[in-house]
């Protein structure tokens, strides 16, 4: 048999760990790491003849591209001289432009009344109305009924984000639209602030400073958050969350 207090050890262990509770103990004194870099994929591209510096070119990853370099101004697949400097291709940057404000406030009232009464008699009834001492036959059955419900709700909520980031073209959909994701972590002491963005922008969205307002993108995933010891501390403890789940009052 194994002894009772290993069991209640083992238990809690199993309940630490389950709760993160190990990996907070790990984490003090220590700041929030960043994470790492997502890879992205940058085709190779030549450098046009007008970049400054001297001219090297790049030879294309592609068989397609294993062409003979030539001495074109406006080649494909070179940086652009004069041309379009938007983002188009994957692995290209472009600036979105983050201004959240919406406000919402919705309230409903409700309410409802309900009342009825019924009454049933008869004068006689095969001489049986006498056979009940004390009664009145015209007033045999008689029944009221009353319902009240009133209801209020409302809701109130306002966000604010107003920042800029970059972001990287992931890929190209057939129709020409861009696939953009953009993380952007800043540290300060032991807490961390991220910010993630994703979506799919059309590239006549794309402004002439190859920006876009997060309102043009389809599909967009805007997450601001943080972690770190502030966040921890605003957390109501493990213990409390699964109080307030399991308690039905």
């Amino acid at each position: 048999m194994i002894p009772y207090r290993i069991l209640l050890l083992a238990a809690a262990a199993s309940s630490l760990a389950s709760c993160g509770t190990v990996g907070r103990l790990k984490a003090v004194g220590k700041t929030p790491a960043l994470s790492a870099a997502d890879a992205t994929d940058a085709p190779a591209i030549e450098e046009s003849l007008g970049s400054a510096g001297p001219t090297q070119r790049r030879q294309a990853r592609t068989a397609d591209a294993a062409q003979p370099p030539s001495a074109s101004l406006f080649r494909a697949g070179a940086g652009a001289f004069l041309g379009d400097q938007r983002a188009a291709r994957t692995g290209d940057i472009l600036t979105v432009k983050i201004n959240v404000a919406d406000k919402a406030d919705l309230g409903n009232s409700s309410a409802r009344t309900r009342g009825g009464s019924e009454s049933a008699g008869i004068s006689s009834l095969l001489g049986l109305e006498t056979k009940l001492p004390g009664s009145d036959p015209s007033k045999l059955v008689a029944g009221n009924s009353n319902s009240d419900y009133t209801g209020t709700g409302s809701i109130s909520r306002s966000e604010t984000i107003n920042m800029t980031m970059s972001a990287i073209v992931t890929d190209v959909l057939p129709n020409g639209n861009l696939l953009i994701r953009g993380r952007q972590e800043i540290r300060v002491n032991y807490e961390l602030r991220e910010l993630i963005v994703s979506g799919i922008v059309r590239p006549q969205d794309i402004a002439r400073d190859n920006s876009v307002r997060h309102t043009q993108i389809a599909e967009a995933r805007i997450s601001y958050g943080g972690r770190g010891q502030l966040t921890q501390a605003q957390q109501a403890r493990w213990g409390q969350q699964i109080y307030d789940a399991l308690f039905p009052f």
